[in-house]
């Protein structure tokens, strides 16, 4: 299916495009709010407008014909999987793009700014739809929902006390700015909030004082709130790089087939190296003190017989000399910027020293290893 959002590599060339096309959408809207522009130009504008709104128009009943083949679709029959998709959040997001069609099917002409503006909110909402960090976010507040909803509660007895206590002291003083408690609110919300517009200013001195003590509180509760989020976008990004590099571990078979407890000891294991390109990680004769996984870009392997090899993302390198504790064999580079994932030899031996079994895989795969070499050496000549 073409699928604009999906994290693949083959999904990024429709994404770029996709984004590309979206910012020239919104480019046109924010300039045909310009005054003074030529007429031409003007009309040039709309055309862009119409002709971004026709292609989101193709895009979208591409997406609903395709429906079906997404993975949390696929147990619905086909006529089913499009209609959820159409009423969830990116169907109806997709649709609303697709407004400037129907009003030009309409007969209904962009004249004005004030029209195109709304496209502009209705596009910048699709643009929000390719930002990974909303989705994260969406995730953080699901997990932090009870702190947040405990600071959301402090803010709002801050709030209702300080208006009320504002509103008996200055509303004599200040008829229009505190003679009712929703003016009052809106003092108290810009100086919680810390913003001080100044447009309202308490005057008595229990107000004066009222606004001291909520301004203080404004910077308690948005600093109580920072934190959490904080805390929790912190825990949501380890744990996506935990379930990362599982994956990874769990992919070499020496490490798949010892369980649970012995992955989850090498991953609390793994420290992170970003290298840039033509970089290089190992070169050969040195101390095999550590293994590698390649957590994101690419590396080469430059092997002593001038042939060169590609490792790509999930691969890993380096076993063999950690394994039989001998020299590097081979050199290996980084082709493009890569994120390493490295396992020294001191934590590996300090895990394979608490649980045998990792030791007995290690013995194994040693010489297993040294077997295969042994073959290909004799293998050579003949060729």
């Amino acid at each position: 299916m073409l699928n604009f959002a999906d994290p693949s590599e083959a999904g990024r060339p429709w994404r770029l495009a996709h984004i590309c096309l979206l910012v020239i959408g919104l480019l046109a809207v924010i300039l045909l709010s310009v005054d003074g522009l030529p007429l031409d130009v003007r009309d040039g504008l709309r055309y862009t407008i119409w002709l971004v709104a026709v292609l989101f128009f193709v895009e979208y009943l591409i997406r609903l014909w395709g429906a079906p083949e997404e993975a949390r679709y696929r147990e619905f029959p086909p006529m089913i999987a499009r209609l959820r998709w159409a009423i969830s959040l990116p169907g109806l997001v997709a649709l609303l793009a697709t407004v400037p069609v129907f009003m030009r099917l309409a007969g209904y002409r962009i004249v004005d700014s004030d029209t195109a503006s709304i496209f502009c909110v209705l596009w910048v909402m699709k643009l929000g739809l390719h930002a990974p960090a909303l989705g994260t976010l969406a995730r953080v507040v699901s997990n932090e929902r009870s702190p947040i909803a405990g600071v959301l509660a402090l803010f709002f007895i801050v709030l209702v006390m300080a208006a009320t206590v504002a509103h008996l002291l200055e509303r004599e003083r200040q008829p229009e700015a505190f003679g009712s408690l929703p003016n009052a609110l809106w003092w108290a919300v810009v100086t919680l909030t810390t913003t001080g517009y100044g447009d309202v200013v308490p005057l008595t001195a229990g107000g004066r004082l009222v606004g001291s003590v909520l301004m203080i509180s404004g910077i308690s509760v948005l600093a109580i709130m920072t934190g959490v989020l904080a805390t929790g976008f912190a825990q949501e990004e380890r744990r996506r790089e935990y379930l990362k590099v599982w994956e990874l571990v769990a992919r070499v078979p020496i490490f798949a087939a010892l369980g649970v407890v012995t992955l989850s000891e090498i991953v609390g294991k793994l420290r992170t190296r970003y290298y840039p390109s033509r970089v290089v990680i190992m070169r050969r004769g040195d101390p095999g003190d550590s293994m590698f996984f390649i957590s994101s870009g690419e590396c080469e392997v430059r092997l002593p017989t001038g042939g060169t090899v590609k490792l790509g993302e999930g691969a890993f390198f380096g076993e063999m000399s950690l394994l039989e504790r001998q020299p590097r064999s081979a050199t290996v580079a980084t082709s493009r910027p890569t994120t390493l994932l490295v396992l020294y030899a001191s934590d590996f031996y300090e895990i394979a020293s608490r649980i045998p079994a990792l030791a007995q895989a290690v013995e194994v795969e040693a010489k297993r290893r040294r077997e295969e070499n042994i073959e290909r050496t004799k293998d050579e000549p003949r060729r």
